[in-house]
């Protein structure tokens, strides 16, 4: 990850997050939030997209930490890290069903919150790094060539032909882009500004800093985000009116 890691933390007692959150600074991540509910949390992931979400289980309120994780991973894969001060079986056996990265025992030294962070940071890595060579990818520098009703994206030494009615929604990768189809993924070299730039309008809108959608294949719109193939994407509060609109017209 060549940008500074984004991490939320969600902590309801603010002592011990701002002392978190001054040890992951000085670490050099990027702590983007500091939120005390599940409900919250939630909002956050949505908008901010974090990489690493340290959280709580004991949490006050409607949702504990093991019930805002399950909440979340409807949303979003984010890797999440559970600290806890109760690591009885019952709550152990709840948090190991969401698959978290790592647990933290309360109370903790600055050391093992490194440890942890670097680990969860190495896999979420490795894991990107099998599925860009698992799926069907594009990594050549070459920019799609796009037609009014298709577009060609080199993948394989050649270039492929992809329907515009086939491409479900685009998600950027920092200076990449990842075309989800219906039956493949490509990999693109283009940053979304770029290929929002490109995409015939018609069809395609930018709903969130990081997703471009098919208006045609959205099957749900909800209060915050839409789902497409079952796919959860955060729509933006600015980009919700016109997403609205546009919707109208189809």
């Amino acid at each position: 990850m060549n940008n500074p890691v984004k991490i939320l933390i969600v902590e309801d007692e603010m002592i011990i997050a701002a002392n978190i959150s001054l040890q992951l600074s000085t670490l050099g991540y990027d702590v983007i939030g500091i939120v005390p509910r599940g409900e919250e949390a939630l909002t956050c992931v949505k908008e901010d997209r974090p990489d690493v979400v340290l959280m709580d289980i004991n949490l006050k309120g409607e949702l504990d930490g093991i019930d805002t994780v399950k909440r979340i991973k409807e949303v979003s894969d984010v890797a999440v890290i559970y600290l806890t001060a109760n690591a009885d079986e019952t709550h152990f056996s709840r948090a190991k069903s969401t698959h978290p990265y790592a647990f933290i025992s309360k109370p903790f030294k600055k050391l093992d919150l490194q440890r942890a962070v670097e680990l969860t940071i190495d896999r979420v890595q490795q894991e990107q790094h099998e599925n860009s060579t698992t799926h069907s990818t594009s990594n050549d520098s070459e920019p799609p060539f796009m037609l009014s009703d298709c577009i060609f994206v080199r993948h394989h030494e050649k270039m492929v032909k992809v329907d515009i009615k086939n491409i479900l929604y685009i998600e950027a990768e920092r200076n990449y882009c990842r075309i989800y189809s219906k039956d493949k993924e490509y990999l693109l070299v283009i940053t979304l500004k770029d290929m929002d730039e490109k995409l015939p309008s018609k069809h395609f809108l930018r709903v969130h800093r990081s997703f471009i959608v098919n208006l045609s294949q959205i099957d749900e719109v909800a209060t915050s985000h839409i789902v497409i193939a079952k796919k959860a994407i955060p729509v933006s509060k600015s980009l919700k009116e016109e997403l609205l609109k546009r919707l109208q017209t189809i």
